[in-house]
């Protein structure tokens, strides 16, 4: 019989005289020399009184723990060793992955042919399975984000596409919440991009949105809508005084002078501002035509200037009256 790593010999006196090479991993020192039944405490099935009796239960299964380690769970096949002693070949049942991880243990502390390695085998296989598969989750759940997210935004300037902006609208349509929303368009852009070529063009692109991310709140929505064009979507904030500070201070950056490789650009900005208003509130769509109507009341205005819509401007562009000066 192959005798596990971790049996314990015990002499006709009661005295543990040898201990496996793996039994002192548990944390116990090596207890050879101390009485067996101080150093282990046997739960069943019975509780022999001498050696007589404990080499009275051989080929019998013993459940015992150590009393230094009460929560250690063991069980001890009793094999007499035909010279007055008895020999206690030790394992831990179901708790072994449990010890493994607790103690270090590794397949050198295991008889070669204990059915114990085909379990921690298969422990082995599942955790190993269990981390492919958590990897590849994180890697699926991170592919899908990164597609949600570059759906949603716009590749040239990292703020959010037309996409998005459809998705906070209907949002904000099922909402009690007022809004307010910004139309902007850049003026002269053209200019730039037919004289000094699309590579410029597309600085400045990225410049302005740069800037509508200095100028804005976190939880404002800030959309390029398509070339020159850039949409603002601002929950809870209906103020025109803030909105006006807001447009104004847009369009003094924007406006400022730039050198773009090794060019001085000058570019403007022209913005409609439309609020929700009550009767309105869950037609973010309306609000949306009523900021452009605004905008190109600005532009017709001389542009590089802010226009709040009013009802005397129409719904759409086809109503749009300029207000007499």
């Amino acid at each position: 019989m192959a005798i596990r790593p971790l049996h314990v010999c015990i002499g006709p006196t009661g005295h543990i005289v040898q201990v496996g090479k793996s039994f002192c991993k548990l944390g116990v020192g090596n207890p050879t020399g101390a009485r067996f039944l101080e150093v282990f405490e046997i739960m069943r099935p019975t509780k022999p009184a001498s050696m007589s009796e404990l080499r009275g239960l051989a080929g019998q299964v013993l459940r015992l723990r150590l009393r230094a380690e009460p929560g250690l769970g063991l069980r001890g096949l009793v094999v007499d060793d035909q010279a007055q002693g008895a020999i206690l070949d030790l394992s831990f049942g179901i708790a072994v992955v449990d010890a493994v991880q607790r103690f270090g243990l590794t397949a050198r502390d295991f008889a070669s042919s204990d059915l114990v390695m085909e379990l921690l085998f298969l422990q082995e296989a599942k955790s190993s399975a269990m981390a492919a598969s958590f990897s590849l989750n994180a890697r699926l759940n991170g592919a899908r984000l990164a597609a949600e997210t570059d759906a949603l935004t716009d590749g040239l300037t990292g703020l959010h596409n037309r996409r998005a902006l459809d998705g906070a609208l209907s949002r904000l349509g099922k909402s009690d919440t007022e809004y307010a929303i910004l139309q902007m368009d850049l003026d002269r852009f053209k200019q730039v991009n037919d004289t000094l070529g699309h590579g410029v063009g597309d600085t400045v692109l990225k410049r302005v949105a740069s800037i509508l991310r200095s100028q804005t709140r976190q939880d404002d929505l800030l959309v390029r809508a398509g070339g020159d064009e850039f949409v603002i979507v601002c929950p809870g904030l209906t103020d025109h005084l803030r909105l006006t500070s807001l447009a104004a201070g847009l369009i003094r950056n924007i406006s400022e002078p730039a050198m773009i490789d090794g060019q001085d650009v000058t570019i403007g900005a022209s913005v409609g501002i439309a609020v929700s208003i009550k009767a309105a509130r869950g037609d973010p769509a309306s609000c949306v035509s009523r900021a452009d109507v605004a905008l190109y009341a600005a532009k017709r205005s001389g542009r590089g200037q802010h226009v709040f819509w009013s009802a005397d401007m129409g719904d759409t562009l086809a109503e749009l009256v300029l207000p007499v000066p």
